[in-house]
Order: C-alpha cells, then structure tokens, then sequence
C-alpha cells in the first residue's frame, strides 16, 4: 500500500501551532505534500522542518513569506527535483517532485490568479508551461516503468460539482471556462483520482473560506486535487477528505486529500 496526502497548510509556521504537529504524528500516509508553506526552512520549528521518522524537502519561494512547497516521505527518496527547468517559475516555490519505488510523487501549488490583473497573467503562464511539463513527465515515466501523481492545490474547480456557489463564479478565478478547459486537458493524461472514486457526489469540497460560515455550510470548492497516470490511478482504493470535525479544530483553510493506493 501507498498512501499519499496533500494539503495547502496556509503557512506551516501557523499550521504548526494549531494542529499540524500532531496530525503529522498520528498520520498513516507515507508521503505527505504540502503547499503555501511561506517560510524558509531555517524559519520552521524543528518539529516540522526535519521531524522524526519523515525525509523532508521544502522548497520555499524567493520571495519571502509567499507560497512554497514541501514533501515529506517515509523513504528516502531516490531523487529529488525542485521546478521543471522553467526560467520564470522553479524559483517561485510552487513544485517540488520526488521520485520514490516505481512512482514519481510530486507537490504542486498553482498561482490562485485574480480576473483583469497581472496575477491572472502569472496563472494562464504557468499553466501553460506546466502542462508542457506534466505531458513530458508521463512520457518520461512511461519510458522508465514508472507511475506519476501530481498532488496539490490546483487552484481550480473542473465541474460545476467541484464548487457549491459554481452561478456565482462562473466569472471568477478558479471558475474561469479557461480554466476549466486547461484541466481538460490535463485530464486527457492523468486521471483526477478522488472524482473516479466519488463519481456522482458533490465535492467532496477540500478549501472553505475563513469568512461567514462556509465552513459550517459546507459551503466550499474542490481545488485539491490528486492527478495520477491512468496506471497508478487504477490502484487507487480509497479516497478521502480530512475534514476537521469543527470549525475551531481547523489548522488550515483547506482539509488533507489523501488516497491509499494498492501497489
């Protein structure tokens, strides 16, 4: 069995302080990706920059206190890749891989974007360099005999499912019909491995908002996503949100997405 969880912690530093610790201490998962780490390594406590028992690498964001992202492991793996050789992005602290027994596990943090500016620019450009990447890394995998997921904060809602207030924004980042149709095309080489096990359900939702009471209402988005070649996906056997039980047990605006897969 492989076990594998993804979750954007929004800032390991305050995650740590409010519960973080403690559910990496009681996890089963073997690899662990996070992103919106927002800290340098130097800045972590010890119980998270190099905890017991885990391989760790952060690869933070030159610039400082933004995104970021780490991958924990059980194993030590047997190589390890921060960015995908892009000259504008493998310094921004949004994709770190690993490559670990027959799969390659990677953490991935996409640009949130914000319609009519300059941060929806950074977005359609990093997806567009990045899809480049995902096709070439399948491709790559294949040819080595190896398996690829693609986990992260995808910062995107594919279907109408996948988000509850989907009328209210159809016109938003996150939502955007170009948006949507990118992920299409990544689907068209990964499959999204918690939707083929939850085919006809809303969400399950991995991202609420702080404000009024989405949280309670169960008001959110399904932007967390595990994309796995078709290989790795067919041994998926169950997938799960970690929804906290209250509002006031959250640590991060968004749950851990974790999938056990039976190698």
């Amino acid at each position: 069995m492989l076990t594998v969880t993804s979750v954007n912690v929004n800032g390991l530093r305050a995650a740590a302080k409010k519960g973080f610790v403690e559910w990496l201490a009681a996890t089963d998962a073997d690899a662990v990706c996070l992103q919106e780490v927002r800290a340098e390594a130097a800045q972590l406590p010890d119980s998270v920059r190099e905890p017991e028992g885990w391989h760790v690498v952060h690869a933070p964001a030159v610039a400082k206190g933004r995104a970021g992202v780490s991958l924990y492991t059980r194993r030590e793996p047997d190589r390890v890749r921060v960015g995908w050789g892009s000259a504008e992005f493998d310094a921004s602290g949004r994709y770190v891989e690993v490559d670990l027994p027959g799969v390659t596990v990677a953490s991935l943090y996409l640009p949130s974007g914000e319609v009519g500016t300059e941060r929806q620019d950074e977005k359609e450009r990093f997806m567009a360099e990045f899809l480049v990447h995902l096709r070439e890394l399948k491709q790559k995998a294949a040819a080595d005999g190896r398996e690829v997921v693609v986990c992260g904060d995808w910062n995107i809602a594919h279907r109408e499912a996948d988000l509850k207030n989907w009328k209210g924004n159809k016109k938003n980042a996150g939502f955007l019909p170009e948006e949507r149709a990118w992920l299409s095309e990544v689907l068209e080489s990964y499959v999204d491995v918690v939707r083929e096990l939850h085919p006809d359900v809303e969400g399950p939702y991995s991202w609420w908002s702080y404000r009024g009471r989405a949280f309670d209402n169960d008001t959110g988005w399904r932007i967390d996503y595990q994309m796995a070649t078709p290989g790795l996906a067919g041994k998926a056997v169950k997938a799960y949100v970690e929804r906290a039980a209250t509002h006031a047990e959250r640590w991060s605006d968004h749950a851990p997405v974790t999938v056990v897969y039976d190698l």
